[in-house]
């Protein structure tokens, strides 16, 4: 017994409940079974249940019936509850469920079991171009897509040069969809969608097709609606979008929900998965909670303005401003490491250019970055690399030891290799995380050797004299003086 219900009432914060959701599919044993199978159901409606042989029962029961085919269940019994004005990101491999969660909120696939509530109007980005008819011109489709989503006439001509501008497909607004590019169709699809101030806005990956200046324009709008109290559910294969514009997230493992919790938590153990598929499940579940606690610890952290820092610590102490130093707190962390496929990682830490070991750091100063590497297994082409990272999971920025696909680099089994990476410190004050890892060729197969995340954190400490804004110095005016 499955239930969608859409309600208009604004009691509560819940905006999307679900609770014990499962989709069934049916996959056939054989082309003869398909058939066989609803003839006998048919036959079960002709025959009165008190007049059937044995035989026909024992073919109309479920054991009888399942014979002929085997349940796939893209979700599996499948709680969430999401509240009003959350943005959420759904991540996972292909197959685990995302889109087919997406399309039964969104009320275009029927549950087999469990119930959906929604309250308040959806608009949704699902599969390209559906909604609209490709026989109809743009101008009409706007004007079909908006009517189903509860606007009236008038309503949509007051939006109509709203939705034509941010489209940006100009004479081809009146031509037919079906002349469109995917491109295209995704632009007209997105400015009807959000033009109608959704409640619940659901987004299934089709900005991928879009181009670099058109996903910024939709970011942007995105980021819009988030901001007025728009309930977003987004799903991408973009790790960065979904730290960038999620509240939270949620990882999809075969239909069911494997952990949920802050984005880089959640992004750091699904990149693990994808990557080191001998990763155990209950490594990675406990894993999960260690990165989420230090999230909590570090959420003060993640980057501060230097025009807003007015703590003590940054005006205050002669330490910040006048050397790196070793705080023994950073040291606590402990990293995600991958399996080890070719090579293992150690040592990881951050020293001056004279050889002291560090963790804070002074603005403007060059440090260097190290980490050894023993190879357990004779690897060609091998790159070292390394990545910094702010604490919420953002990428900042990395390097790597030579151009990809030109190493010439090989190194025998049982070898030791000490990368070191000079960097200078360009940074705004705040709390950062590096990664090291080790990319090389075995037996003619390209992998990850070796990867570790948050291999260290280091903090910039903070200063009352710098002059610019956002995450990096890019004039470096201050180092220079």
């Amino acid at each position: 017994m499955s239930e969608n219900k859409q309600s208009n009432s604004t009691q509560g914060e819940i905006a999307i409940s679900v609770k014990g959701l499962s989709k069934a599919y049916r996959i056939w044993r054989d082309p003869g079974a398909r058939l066989k199978a609803p003839l006998w159901d048919a036959m079960g409606s002709i025959v009165p249940s008190a007049l059937r042989p044995k035989a026909l029962k024992k073919r109309l029961s479920h054991e009888g019936q399942s014979r002929y085919y085997t349940d796939f269940y893209a979700l599996d019994k499948l709680d969430i509850e999401i509240k009003k004005g959350e943005a959420i990101g759904i991540i996972g491999r292909n197959g685990s469920g995302k889109s087919t969660l997406l399309q039964m909120i969104a009320g275009t696939l029927t549950p087999t079991t469990g119930t959906i509530e929604v309250k308040g109007r959806i608009a949704a980005l699902l599969e390209l171009g559906s909604g609209f008819n490709p026989e109809f011109t743009g101008r009409e489709n706007v004007f079909l897509n908006a009517s189903i989503l509860g606007l009236s006439q008038c309503e949509i001509e007051s939006k109509l040069d709203t939705i034509i501008e941010f489209a940006d497909i100009g004479s081809f607004i009146d031509q037919p969809v079906k002349t469109y590019s995917s491109g295209m169709v995704v632009r007209l699809a997105f400015a009807v969608q959000t033009a109608v101030d959704p409640d619940i806005l659901i987004v299934d990956e089709a900005l991928s097709v879009g181009d670099e200046l058109f996903q910024k324009k939709c970011f942007s709008r995105i980021e819009q609606l988030r901001e007025a109290g728009t309930t977003i559910l987004f799903v991408s294969h973009d790790a960065s979008s979904v730290i960038r514009l999620c509240q939270k997230a949620v990882l999809l493992k075969n239909g069911r929900i494997f952990v949920t919790g802050s984005p880089k938590a959640v992004v750091t153990i699904y990149q693990k998965s994808l990557f080191d598929e001998s990763a155990d499940e209950a490594l990675l579940i406990e894993e999960f909670s260690a990165i989420e606690a230090q999230v909590d610890n570090n959420e003060h952290e993640s980057i501060i303005s230097p025009q807003n820092d007015t703590s003590e610590a940054s005006l205050d102490t002669p330490e910040l401003e006048d050397s790196a130093y070793m705080d023994p707190g950073l040291l606590k962390h402990q990293p995600i490491s991958y399996s080890n496929v070719g090579a293992i990682i150690s040592d990881v830490r951050i020293e001056t250019l004279t050889g002291v070991p560090v963790n804070c750091l002074q603005h403007g100063n060059s440090y260097r970055y190290k980490y050894n590497t023993k190879f357990t297994k004779t690897a060609s082409q091998v790159i070292f690399g390394c990545m910094i990272k702010m604490m919420d999971g953002l990428e900042v920025g990395g390097l790597i030891s030579e151009p990809i696909h030109q190493s010439t680099l090989s190194i025998l089994s049982g070898e030791e290799h000490q990368v070191s990476f000079d960097f200078r410190c360009l940074l705004s004050p705040g709390t950062y995380a590096f990664n090291a890892g080790v990319t090389g060729t075995i037996d003619t197969e390209d992998n990850y050797l070796a990867r570790s995340i948050d291999a260290i954190l280091f903090r910039v400490n903070a200063e009352n004299q710098l002059t610019h804004t956002g995450m990096i110095n890019f004039s470096d005016k201050e180092a220079n003086q």
